[in-house]
């Protein structure tokens, strides 16, 4: 059974096709066409960029993208994604289009560990079918954590198991835009092209649909803003473990948290940061995975298992980087970002959405507005006085205080007028009423997500794109300075 949840959810799909610019009597790029052979527990490791086709169809044989099995002869897009196909028996490829980087893997043990965990979760849940296993994995930025959860909750629910996967990184979305904080129970297996699939939206669809529960923090990197972090933290664990508790079979097959690449790295001391205590203890995990250096495994080994009791400890599990991991720039980031928020509104060339344009006055919205870092202040409940300011350290918690000549503002939001500075930005629907505290606003679950398409200031208009023809009545909306702007997502 899926989280319940909001009317406006996001979606992981693959982008609109676009037509071709400039002469349109052009003849077509031919694309070249090959076949690759793949022996037993081999892969196809490929990285390819967002303007290029790269289309993959298997001939023969049983293979897999992250733990979702590819149909035979179906054709499969996946421009954009850096990925590998595996095959545990061999196969046969058909590859059409160019990538940047392309060839053949023999060494891939780490798919072994991979299977070898499966095996592990799926026997605590059956020892313990009334407090299945929650995993938090955590490692470095580019070291698979994504790719683990993705692959070890397909076998999952091809083993007939219903995980909840967590996402804890506002830099990318799970059935949601950047800058989410989300969770999702999967009830029905996943897609090779969409990953996790598809969420109910403002369309058809031919795909089993899943409903995220969605936190909006609208910072890149947790650290930022670490007390409004923690506290959206809080709530999304209340939330879930709460719901999982009214489902049985969710609750035996156990949650699945993805956390931040910065909260895999230690300080110069070895400690781990206190952030990712906070997300432990929140969410009761009970196994914890790490990725990438050895260092990062003694330091939570030492916190969580060999420091603590026998019924207290935490496994804590080093699991090795695949070697097909590629470093994904910031470049890379930003148009898979820009591809996320563009799936959101328009779905893809085969499940195709249609936005609805709203245009509102401004005296008939409230947006307040995410105070930017430079202005924000880093008191709250976790840490100093009122009248104090803070260093937040994240290794330690312990802020570093020094007196200001007058009281600081806790304030995180503020009251802002339609501007064009809003323009291609994305608006969080909260589902708390527009007058709402700001502690209300900030730990209110997202209803959806707008597009700001223009921004009238002589007329004092705001035309809004939203996924729902519906309005959403006297609701809060939150305006952040993260994701950055899409400007192209309106021609």
């Amino acid at each position: 059974m899926a989280l319940p949840g909001l009317s406006l959810p996001g979606l992981g799909l693959q982008p609109a096709s676009t037509p071709a610019q400039g002469n349109s009597f052009a003849p077509p790029i031919e694309q070249v066409t090959r076949t690759e052979n793949l022996p037993a527990r081999s892969e196809w490791r490929f990285e390819t960029s967002f303007g290029s086709p790269y289309n993959l169809r298997l001939l023969g044989g049983h293979a897999e993208l992250f733990g979702v099995e590819l149909a035979t002869n179906q054709p499969y897009d996946l421009s954009g994604v850096q990925g590998a196909i595996f095959t545990w028996q061999g196969c046969q490829l058909e590859i059409t289009g160019e990538a940047e980087s392309e060839y053949a893997a023999e060494e891939t043990e780490y798919a072994t560990e991979w299977l070898n965990l499966h095996g592990m979760l799926e026997t605590l849940r059956s020892e313990r079918p009334s407090d299945g296993p929650r995993m938090l994995v955590v490692g470095s930025d580019n070291t698979g954590k994504s790719s683990l959860i993705r692959s070890v909750a397909a076998w999952g629910v091809k083993a007939g198991r219903t995980p909840t996967v967590v996402n804890l990184d506002p830099r990318q979305g799970l059935l949601a835009p950047p800058s989410s904080l989300s969770a999702v129970t999967l009830g029905s297996q996943m897609e090779v092209e969409t990953g996790f699939g598809i969420a109910p939206t403002s369309g058809p669809t031919s795909m089993p649909v899943k409903t995220p529960l969605i936190y909006h923090y609208p910072y890149a990197s947790p650290t930022d803003r670490p007390d409004v972090y923690k506290a959206l933290a809080t709530r999304l664990a209340l939330s879930t473990t709460s719901k999982l508790e009214e489902d049985v079979t969710a609750k035996q097959s156990g949650l699945m948290v993805d956390t931040p690449g910065s909260l895999g790295l230690t300080d110069g001391k070895g400690n781990i940061s206190e952030i990712l205590h906070h997300l432990i203890s929140e969410f009761s995990i009970n196994v914890i995975v790490s990725l990438g250096p050895e260092r990062l495994t003694n330091s939570l080994s030492k916190r969580y298992s060999t420091a603590k009791g026998h019924e207290e400890a935490i496994p804590v599990l080093r699991i090795a980087k695949p070697g097909g991991v590629a470093e994904r720039g910031e470049p890379h980031m930003k148009q898979l970002r820009s591809r996320q928020i563009k799936q959101y509104f328009f779905g893809s060339a085969n499940e195709s959405l249609n936005p609805h344009s709203h245009s509102i006055p401004f005296d008939n919205v409230v947006i307040y507005g995410a105070k930017p870092l430079a202005s924000a202040t880093e008191t709250s409940s976790y840490g100093a006085a009122e009248e104090e300011e803070d260093d937040y350290d994240p290794y330690t918690d312990n802020p570093t205080t020094t007196a200001s000549g007058s009281g600081t503002s806790n304030a995180f939001f503020e009251k802002v007028t339609p501007s064009v500075a809003m323009t291609a930005s994305l608006i969080a629907i909260k589902f708390c009423p527009a007058n709402s505290d700001e502690s209300t606003i900030r730990d209110s679950a997202v209803m959806g997500f707008l597009y700001v398409a223009d921004v009238d200031e002589g007329r004092k208009k705001v035309r809004f794109l939203a996924p729902h023809p519906q309005g959403w009545g006297n609701r809060a909306l939150v305006w952040g300075g993260w994701p950055e702007a899409v400007v192209d997502l309106v021609t």
